[in-house]
């Protein structure tokens, strides 16, 4: 039996305002569906980021609690150079969402910067220093 990964799913508060802060990443969501209570989107690759709202995870779940403290887990987008991580964290600063830690050049090679989408999961923005 092979095991293939081919979806990341975010529960998310306000469906609205967490694919506002992922089409600014770049990722094609239709606006149709911000009042949808399921949202998938097929990325490069095939592999699938999808949204749930807190009451569609109640749905098959009623016992469902969203972690506290610290997040074990990120995702990352990949810039196209240094100067795009300056460029799109401060353009997502500007926007209103939550810069964790400003771009800074990482000691593994890569400029990197964290933000936190609106329902506080890290991600993580880099691009390769040389």
């Amino acid at each position: 039996m092979a095991l293939r990964l081919n979806v990341v799913g975010i529960v998310v508060a306000d469906m609205p305002s967490s694919l506002a802060f992922y089409r600014r990443l770049g990722l094609d969501v239709p606006e149709s569906e911000d009042k949808s209570p399921h949202v998938e989107c097929v990325l490069p690759g095939g592999m699938k980021l999808t949204w749930d709202t807190v009451e569609t995870i109640h749905s098959f779940d009623p016992s469902w609690t969203p972690a506290s403290g610290s997040a074990r887990m990120a995702l990352a987008f990949e810039c196209d150079s240094p100067g795009d991580v300056d460029r799109v964290y401060a353009e997502l600063v500007e926007a209103g969402y939550d810069g964790h830690k400003a771009p800074w050049d990482a000691f593994w090679g890569m400029r990197y910067a964290v933000m936190h989408d609106p329902d506080g999961n890290g991600v993580d923005l880099y691009a390769m220093l040389s």
